[in-house]
């Protein structure tokens, strides 16, 4: 049994712990807003492949009430990384291993202080968002693909291990930039466009004849971008064109209106993903010299979405008109 510390405890971060609490493990989790609920009524899933309810769930306020962990999960949304730190700090001992369960380019680097041993980085393919508060609600998919930052073998085998044994489907990357770029050809176009247009869901992009085509063609400046930055850095993996686009349309076709976790928090007004999801990646694009316009246009969209709701830029309104 291992101890896990989960901090960063939305939907994501409360599905993968429960998983690992119902599999035997002392997960501890890192609550802000569901922290009373959970502690009062315990923590809820709620999935078609069957959920559970755990009545007995570690939850707390602070990290120090946390203590030292064998694993961190940090499933924080990456405008909050600047608090990583803080946060993940005071539940490492001598041997704790970091895991960054995020999305984007780049995201290992905030972790870069506690050595590159220790960092995993882990990529969620699953369709879930949260409920009333101590619910979560997994609605298809669900794999988890991993890598070390050091592409470690042997500490890949060790999370993959940990992840198996609550019964997460699994699959360790044939390197951590290469599943770092495979998660970005989905999550640039569907989460840059569910925003772009104005908050809507997977279905209307896929079903839209522009949309889709807008879509496809973010998808394939991507892997571009990420198979010259592979070798950039002397990786031999590469991201297949045709596979990829053909598989990451035909999940996307079948999981309903599925709403972005983007898309979620440009309607609630919450800061944005925009850096690490299509931010990085475009500059990166830039320095290796390859050009992405698609994904340009969409960088451009979203970070002004995300600046006027943040009230850092003038919008008409009606008494202004």
């Amino acid at each position: 049994m291992a101890r896990i510390g989960v901090v960063g405890a939305g939907a994501v971060g409360c599905y993968y712990g429960a998983l690992l609490a119902r599999g035997g493990h002392d997960v501890r989790f890192l609550m802000r807003r569901d922290l009373e609920a959970v502690r009062a009524h315990g923590l809820t899933v709620e999935s078609p492949l069957g959920g559970f309810s755990l009545a007995d769930v570690a939850a707390f306020a602070t990290p120090e009430e946390i203590g030292p962990c064998d694993w961190v999960i940090c499933s924080l949304k990456t405008p909050a990384l600047p608090e990583a730190r803080g946060l993940v700090e005071p539940c490492l001992g001598p041997g704790t291993r970091i895991v960054a369960l995020m999305n984007g380019l780049g995201v290992e680097d905030a972790f870069a202080w506690a050595g590159p041993e220790r960092v995993f980085g882990a990529m969620a393919f699953v369709c879930i968002n949260r409920g009333a508060p101590g619910v979560v609600r997994h609605l298809e998919y669900g794999r988890v693909n991993i890598g070390h930052v050091l592409d470690d073998p042997d500490e890949c085998e060790r999370l993959r291990a940990l992840f198996a044994s609550g019964g997460i489907d699994v699959a360790v990357a044939e390197n951590l930039r290469h599943a770092r770029w495979e998660k970005l050809c989905w999550n640039i176009p569907f989460n840059g466009l569910s925003v772009a247009a104005g908050g809507i869901g997977t279905e209307a992009i896929v079903k839209d004849a522009w949309l889709r085509a807008t879509a496809e063609r973010a998808m394939r400046e991507v892997v571009a971008v990420g198979n010259a930055d592979l070798g950039a850095i002397g990786s031999a993996a590469r991201l297949d064109e045709p596979e990829i686009v053909q598989r990451m349309f035909m999940l996307t076709d079948t999981m309903g209106d599925y709403h972005t976790s983007m898309a979620i928090d440009y309607v609630l007004a919450r800061p944005l993903e925009v850096e690490m999801i299509l931010g990085n990646p475009l500059r990166r694009a830039g320095e290796l010299g390859i050009a992405a316009p698609t994904v340009a246009a969409l960088y451009a969209l979203v970070r002004a979405a995300d600046r006027r709701n943040q009230g850092m830029l003038p919008v008409i309104t009606p008494d202004r008109v």
